[in-house]
Order: structure tokens, then sequence, then C-alpha cells
């Protein structure tokens, strides 16, 4: 969700990639509320970092939990700024579909307003 809506509000200013630490299917969840607000992730699928270590330099790494936070900057050591936004993890949430639904809407909603409220940032320091 965070590359895609990085990509839709930012991507006049920066190249956007994302990666995992133990990628898998992209959860049909997030899927489900992206659609819902007019994204969809078909040309997107989960990445491991290994695609991009060592082969590219990054201005900014953002992980969006402190588990990855921790395991990515030490394998990514030339980063611009290394950037933490802590979301939580949907993976591990469990409930009935009515009440996960709800929660990633939520999450989706937290991230795209942290994306904007950094966006906005980054224009008032230009």
């Amino acid at each position: 969700m965070a590359e895609a809506l990085l990509k839709k509000y930012g991507n006049h200013r920066f190249e956007v990639y994302s990666a995992g630490l133990d990628p898998g299917e992209i959860n049909p969840y997030a899927r489900r509320v992206m659609k819902e607000i007019g994204m969809d992730l078909m040309e997107q699928y989960s990445k491991n970092i290994d695609v991009y270590i060592g082969k590219m330099h990054f201005d900014y790494l953002i992980t969006l939990c402190s588990d990855a936070e921790k395991r990515c900057t030490s394998v990514f050591p030339d980063i611009g700024e290394k950037l933490l936004w802590s979301f939580e993890d949907l993976a591990a949430f469990v409930g009935s579909e009515s009440e996960t639904l709800t929660r990633f809407r939520d999450i989706r909603d937290q991230i795209e307003k942290h994306i904007k409220t950094w966006l906005d940032k980054q224009d008032k320091e230009d």
C-alpha cells in the first residue's frame, strides 16, 4: 500500500521501490482496500530486498515497522536518510472479514496521511 501511495503522491519527485524481508503474495485485503480508492495493485508484486542490496543507492530508506527497521538498516549501509514510519503489522492481525477490512482501511488511511504530511514537509524544505 505504501509503495502505491508514495508513487501516487510523490512520483514526480521520487523513484519509488519497495521490498520486504520475507516477501510473499500481496495480501488480498490490501488489494481490496486499495481498489476502493481507485488504486489497482495488479502491477505490484512482492520483492525481496536482495534485488536491491549493493545494486542501487537510495536517498531514503523508509521502513514501516520497527522489526524491518532493525533488520534493513544493517544491510543497506549506503542510505542518505533512514526513516521509520511505524504502522501495525497487518499480517499478524486476526479478526472477522469486517474487522480485517476495517483495520486495513485504517492503516491505508494512516499511511496515506503520513505520506502526504511528509511530502508537504519536503516541499517546504526545498
